[in-house]
């Protein structure tokens, strides 16, 4: 049994439940409601939470926690559920499910006024105005916001078109009648019934009625051709191959299926995920997924019945029928819940569960990104304080240099942003002021390039620059930042390979981090990075020259049959394998015989 202070007196408060459908609501002791449940029979429901520990850490702790018990009797367990999901809506108690949905959804409207105007709306008014929606899509709502507009010529303004003021001419045709969006009612141009046709016909279209849209169209088209009035009847005809389009993109199952619900569930250990469709004559019109918080022990079922409440409330769903994955204990009155097993209605329940499941793998990638980007900022201002930097070094960048003997000499960066690699900012470069190996001058001579090109590009500089080398490499490039006033700007460290060691400008003596440390963990990797990017640079310049000096070197052959064999037989080694008759094609007899020799000597 749970312990619980109060509990003499919580057993009194049961012991006189009736045995009802009905809600209960517990208090604690700042009399502030922490939990709203729904009962078949409240007496039994109550009871069941003092006579047993329970399997939820949460669950005992919430009834430890109640000192109050208070209930309120209603006719039937519909009307128990319905009176549950506006208390937890209206108190949102502490261990109640937390319905994650607080979106403002647009819904189409029609006005209600003389020749009523259709519009999109996120607020849901008492003004007398027919609301449909809400879409969770408002791509959906642009689709049928243009095919109504295509279809129809509606008033868009926001003249109040009483019969009196049109009698007697208070009002003029605007630029809409000219450009064919309106057939002008302000001026008496469009009757009453004509427009109300078009309204009628709208009305059915966002129902999902589309069949008799049509069939009043067709009928239409029937009349003008009879008269031979064929350009209005043409006119007639591209709306119906419109409204021909439209429902055979959103038809996907039966057209017999007409106005049903379909709601299927997963959940796992902190949340639910529940998934609405609703269709009309084959065609889904709605759909919508809402994520739920789990607070106690709630089983698949009570949670699947909260979220149908709250769906068919928020649409004013009237469907009779609702399919569903497993058996539920609730009766609504003239509503059939079917479980199917094989057909179109089955195949409805399973697209309802592909679009939950890829719903819930969707929350858990953005939450994986968003762990992500948290990880980043932290290690970024770890960073910043192991460092004494001034600000937090979101965009670093490393440099190195390569040469062999003085050979090829070419020098590397690299970016990190967010203490991730940025490859597409990496950049190589060619050492062109510096002859033979000088680590330092060349060193001087990128970081100069580099910067002063940032500086006429106005392009962002980085919070922090790391130089691949101790304290010779590092002076060098201070050199560079002097000459361009960047100098106290951006923070430099310089990274001595053999010990680890840190150098800070104007620093004697080096700081060295713990080898676990995730500073000196991304600092080794700028440093590793912008080796091997020099490197695999240095290596690509080595074989073209290594090409170029072996093919150089045969007496009476000059660059561009030099090009003209690499192009063809890609590499100075299928040069070497190539027969006499193979190189004359190339290059002629004479150079053919020349190259040939040089390599079969």
């Amino acid at each position: 049994m749970i312990k619980n202070k109060n509990i003499e007196q919580l057993k009194s408060m049961v012991a006189a439940l009736p045995e009802e459908p009905g809600v209960y609501q517990f208090f604690d002791e700042n009399k502030t409601i922490i939990y709203v449940g729904k009962a078949k029979r409240l007496k039994r429901r109550v009871a069941s939470y003092f006579n047993k520990v329970h399997d939820s850490a949460k669950t005992n702790i919430m009834v430890r926690k109640i000192v109050d018990i208070r209930h309120i009797v209603v006719e039937s367990e519909e009307d128990a559920l319905l009176l549950e999901n506006n208390l937890i809506k209206k108190h949102q108690p502490r261990y109640n499910v937390l319905l994650k949905d607080d979106k403002s959804y647009p819904w189409i409207t029609i006005r209600k006024e003389n020749f009523p105007r259709v519009e999109v709306t996120r607020h849901l008014l008492k003004d007398g105005s027919e609301y449909f929606g809400p879409y969770t899509s408002v791509r959906m709502v642009r689709i049928l916001m243009d095919m109504i507009r295509s279809l129809y010529q509606l008033r868009n303004c926001n003249l109040s078109l009483s019969e009196e003021a049109i009698r007697n001419g208070k009002f003029k045709v605007c630029l809409e009648y000219h450009i064919g969006n309106c057939k002008a009612p302000c001026e008496g141009k469009e009757s009453k019934e004509e427009y109300e046709q078009t309204i009628q016909d709208i009305r059915n279209i966002l129902k999902g009625n589309i069949g008799s849209v049509t069939s009043h169209l067709k009928q239409k088209m029937q009349d003008l051709a009879e008269n031979f009035k064929f350009e209005e009847a043409h006119i007639i005809k591209e709306k119906l191959n419109l409204l021909s389009k439209y429902q055979s993109k959103s038809t996907i199952v039966n057209p017999s299926i007409n106005n049903i619900d379909v709601f299927t569930i997963i959940d796992d250990e902190n949340s639910a995920y529940v998934n609405f469709l609703k269709v009309v004559n084959g065609a889904i019109i709605q759909a919508h997924t809402i994520e739920m918080k789990k607070k106690i022990d709630e089983s698949r079922e009570d949670l699947l019945l909260l979220a149908i409440t709250e769906i068919r409330q928020k649409i004013f769903s009237t469907a009779k029928e609702i399919l569903v994955p497993f058996e539920l204990e609730l009766s609504i009155e003239n509503v059939k819940f079917l479980i199917p097993q094989r057909g179109d209605k089955k195949k409805l329940l399973d697209l309802s569960l592909r679009n939950v499941k890829y719903y819930r793998l969707d929350k858990l990638k953005k939450g994986d990104k968003s762990l992500k980007q948290s990880n980043a900022d932290r290690i970024v201002e770890t960073m910043r304080t192991d460092l004494r930097l001034k600000d937090a070094p979101v965009h670093i960048e490393c440099f190195d240099n390569s040469n062999i003997q003085g050979t090829n000499p070419v020098a590397s960066c690299v970016v990190f942003r967010n203490a991730r690699p940025y490859k597409k900012d990496y950049r190589h470069f060619n050492i062109k002021t510096v002859v033979g190996a000088n680590d330092f001058a060349s060193m001087e001579e990128i970081i100069y390039r580099r910067y002063k090109r940032l500086l006429e590009e106005e392009k962002s500089l980085p919070q922090l620059i790391v130089i691949d080398g101790g304290k010779g490499q590092l002076g060098a490039a201070l050199n560079s930042l002097d000459k361009l006033d960047l100098r106290g700007k951006i923070s430099v460290i310089g990274i001595a390979k053999r010990l680890e060691e840190i150098y800070f400008p104007g620093d004697p003596y080096p700081l060295y981090l713990d080898k676990n440390s995730e500073t000196l963990k991304i600092i080794q990797y700028l440093r590793n990075e912008s080796h091997r990017f020099a490197i695999t640079f240095h290596k690509q310049k080595r074989s073209k020259a290594f090409i170029g000096s072996e093919l150089d070197r045969i007496n009476g052959i000059g660059p561009k049959s030099v090009q003209s064999l690499i192009k063809s037989f890609k590499s100075v080694e299928n040069v070497k394998k190539a027969s006499l008759p193979e190189l004359e094609k190339e290059v002629g007899f004479s150079k053919a015989n020349l190259v040939f020799n040089y390599f079969h000597r």
